[in-house]
């Protein structure tokens, strides 16, 4: 007798991923990518925090009066306007990031440690501050340190050379910045770069500009 030989079976393998295997949702994997995500995301937020910032010491801007908002425009003004003779930073968007960072020379980061941007730092002598930020689509109450400057003009200074020379991990970060050649474009690459958490940053920029016609002083002489 002559026997059949039995054919072999196929057995069909399904294809085994990181999120599903066999066709099952791997649960403990998914947590662990969201977990991924996650940190991700608040190491991202940091890095742009440690160059950014927000309404540091709750300063009640109405309650300011506008002959103190012009005399901080005035004290800012000069070296606003030297600094965009030698790197092209609108003076506009100096004066009116100024004034809205730091309600107007007001806050106690700036009176007390001259920052005037809400520059946060790891420095030696950095402060520790409550600070807002806007952040899932809600405004918290968190702890940074922020650096300190001795008087307005090296926090000024050091502002623009954020600009000049970026961040850690994009030394173009704010080409776009300096590129502009109107405060509104300029306010506007503010806020893609991720200036500040703030999603009315540009739009509260340019009505500071607008209010108290700050782009008078972008018409500035080269020597």
């Amino acid at each position: 007798m002559v026997k059949k030989k039995r054919r072999k079976r196929k057995v069909s393998r399904k294809k085994k991923g990181f999120l599903v295997v066999n066709g099952k949702l791997q649960i403990t994997n998914v947590l662990v990518l969201v977990l991924i995500i996650s940190i991700l995301t608040v190491q991202v937020m940091n890095w742009l925090g440690k160059y950014s910032s927000s309404d540091n010491n709750n300063v009640n801007t109405a309650q300011i009066s506008d002959a103190t908002k012009r005399n901080f425009i005035n004290q800012i003004l000069p070296i606003a306007q030297s600094e965009q003779k030698k790197y092209q930073l609108l003076s506009s968007i100096t004066l009116a990031q100024a004034a809205l960072e730091s309600n107007w020379g007001e806050s106690q980061l700036a009176s007390q440690y001259h920052n005037l941007f809400g520059v946060k730092s790891n420095a030696a002598d950095a402060q520790m501050m409550t600070t807002s930020e806007y952040v899932n689509g809600q405004w918290i109450t968190v702890k940074a340190k922020f650096a300190t400057y001795k008087d307005w003009n090296a926090s000024i200074e050091a502002h623009t050379q954020l600009f000049v020379n970026g961040t850690e991990w994009d030394q173009g970060h704010y080409r776009t910045v300096l590129a502009a050649k109107s405060y509104q474009d300029a306010a506007t690459a503010l806020q893609k770069q991720g200036y500040a958490t703030d999603p009315e940053y540009a739009k509260k920029l340019i009505q500071i500009i607008q209010e108290y016609k700050l782009n008078k002083y972008d018409k500035v002489s080269a020597n």
